[in-house]
């Protein structure tokens, strides 16, 4: 239901609420809310105030409702609004819109455009910051990265729809045991070493990658500066994460991603951050020293456990520096945070909201108890050709962001550069809508054979098929934008024209429950199921008639279709071709 007509009929029903418990002496009563029935043929929104009420009232809930029902008619409006309602079942009230109710959306949709439900936002919005992706640079980005890529970018552009300025940042772990590795092993690959030989180190990265590196690192400036240097490590590790931050930012633009931040973990270790904090958690007393080690005192925080915070040797524990990473988050002014990353960090969470709370309660801030929110994806299984797909020959042991893109396109050696771009952009379309098209706690099973198929199995292809498709259709028609505006669209009173009508009106509101629940996957199943929509409304009316009233508003319908598929699709990060 359209949220102007929702807001509306709400004002209607409290208004006649309070009338009667005004004259049944009754207190005033709750605000009413409205759902849709789950069968369609109940009608187009029900709500059961009278049920909720009854006991409270000494009335029968049936009796009740009808009294409800009678001295709503009397409200100004309602015949425009209500078509019909009846008392169902105990005392359910079953409404039905009117047509010029119904068709509202399309004049909605047809003047905002791109700004069809969408709440802008002003200089006093609430700010919300969205970390996501995070990769350490070992490596290029894999498949776990691109599904929080895919879940990160579409949730903040979810949140933007509702008046949020959102802000991305991009984390990087450049700092710990995983970079000196990565050091070692780009120093053994320049010193004629690879995997599997006798001095080969056993913690170093074995994918090509490294062999890459270690070619662009000979003869560079970089090498010839450290030739006779005493600490040539440090410059082949500077030159490994800058090389590698350079190939990720390469996928991230090739996935259409983009950051508004790249904040450094070293950065916390240099300007004092994480000292600060472990002084700042000893001073409250929150801490404790044992084996050698320093603790944290989380289970006073609901953790199964306490947790190490400066191990024996004087090194830090990895959730030290996100409780000072978090406290920067804190600092900066987004009191609403969401962290995109996968369900493995499940166990940090306690630990870092422990941290942060003896945190405020040193500095006097009032941190809610959980905060930062967190959306934990589950893993990603990649098939091909039937097949589990388990190892990248260029990352050596999983598969790759741009592996995924490249092959769900399509992509070839022999395409030419314009063929190559049409392909990434199919490959782009597939994998973000793919990756979102699931609950993020879930487990997806990527295909790639689906991926390439140009039918309605595949969903992506499905969805973008039903914006071309009308493309199409306004284009045989050739008339002017303009022209929509005047249809008449009490025309519409087919059964798939009133579905897909239905359908259109749900879009403002599921977009406001999606950046609630931050939940994009359900954009995705809306899209699916307006695209389901149109398919059928196509098939049973025909567009183009001969009747000239008819067919303009039956296009007015399409033209409205067209831009909620563009608008989803955009805020999904997805193409919307006019031909395919």
């Amino acid at each position: 239901m359209l949220l102007t007509n929702k807001n509306r009929l709400v004002a209607m029903l409290s208004a006649a609420l309070n009338s009667l418990a005004q004259e049944h002496g009754q207190a005033e009563p709750p605000a009413p809310r409205l759902e849709r029935p789950k069968a369609v043929e109940h009608g187009d929104v029900a709500c059961n105030i009278a049920l909720q009420i009854a006991k409270a009232w000494q009335m029968n809930p049936r009796e009740l409702a009808q009294a409800l029902v009678e001295r709503l008619k009397t409200q100004a409006g309602y015949g425009a609004l209500i078509d019909s309602c009846e008392i169902a079942g105990p005392g359910f009230i079953n409404f039905r819109l009117s047509n010029a109710a119904k068709t509202t959306v399309i004049q909605e949709v047809l003047t905002a455009g791109e700004a069809f439900g969408i709440v802008s936002a002003t200089a006093n919005s609430p700010k919300a910051m969205i970390e996501f992706v995070s990769a350490n640079p070992t490596g290029p980005l894999h498949v776990g990265h691109g599904r929080q890529a895919a879940l990160g970018d579409a949730l903040a552009n979810l949140l933007a729809t509702q008046g949020i300025r959102v802000h991305r940042e991009f984390y990087y772990n450049d700092a710990g045991v995983q970079i000196a590795n990565l050091a070692l092993s780009v120093q053994a690959r320049l010193d004629g070493l690879k995997p599997g030989d006798p001095h080969w180190p056993e913690q170093a990265y074995n994918g090509e990658y490294i062999a890459d590196i270690a070619q662009a690192f000979k003869g560079s400036p970089a090498d010839v500066s450290s030739a006779f240097a005493v600490d040539r490590l440090e410059a082949i590790r500077q030159f490994a994460v800058a090389y590698l931050r350079n190939e990720q930012d390469i996928d991230l633009k090739i996935f259409g991603v983009q950051f508004d931040c790249y904040y450094l973990e070293s950065s916390l270790y240099t300007d004092g951050s994480v000292t600060q904090i472990v002084q700042d958690l000893n001073q409250v007393g929150k801490t404790y020293e044992s084996e050698g080690a320093l603790w944290l005192n989380t289970t006073v925080d609901g953790d199964d456990k306490n947790r190490v915070m400066r191990k024996s040797d004087g090194s830090f524990t990895y959730f030290v520096p996100d409780v000072a990473y978090h406290t920067s988050k804190w600092q900066r002014g987004f009191e609403k945070v969401i962290n995109v990353q996968g369900s493995d960090h499940h166990g940090t969470i306690a630990r870092v909201r422990s941290g942060l709370q003896g945190v405020a309660q040193k500095r006097g801030w009032t941190i809610p108890k959980a905060y930062p929110d967190y959306v934990l994806h589950k893993m990603v299984t990649v098939m091909r050709n039937g097949e589990e797909v388990k190892i990248s020959k260029r990352a050596g042991s999983y598969v790759t962001v741009r592996d995924l893109v490249e092959w769900s396109g399509g992509v070839t050696d022999e395409m030419n550069e314009a063929e190559r771009a049409l392909a990434l952009q199919r490959g782009r379309d597939a994998v973000r809508f793919f990756l979102i098209s699931r609950k993020a706690d879930t487990e997806f099973v990527f295909d790639i054979d689906l991926a390439l198929q140009q039918n309605d199995e595949n969903p992506v292809f499905y969805v973008q098929y039903a914006h071309a498709r009308i493309c199409s259709i306004l284009q045989q028609w050739g008339g002017q934008a303009s022209e929509l505006m005047a249809a008449d669209l009490s025309l519409l009173d087919s059964k798939a024209a009133d579905h897909l009508l239905r359908r259109l009106a749900e879009y403002p509101e599921m977009l406001a429950t999606a950046a609630t629940e931050l939940a994009p996957h359900a954009l995705a199943f809306y899209l699916r199921d307006l695209a389901g929509d149109f398919h059928t409304f196509y098939n049973a009316d025909r567009v183009l008639v001969d009747d000239p009233a008819l067919k303009l508003a039956r296009l007015a319908l399409l033209s409205t279709t067209r831009q909620v598929l563009q608008n989803g699709l955009k805020l999904l990060g997805v193409s919307a071709p006019a031909k395919m």
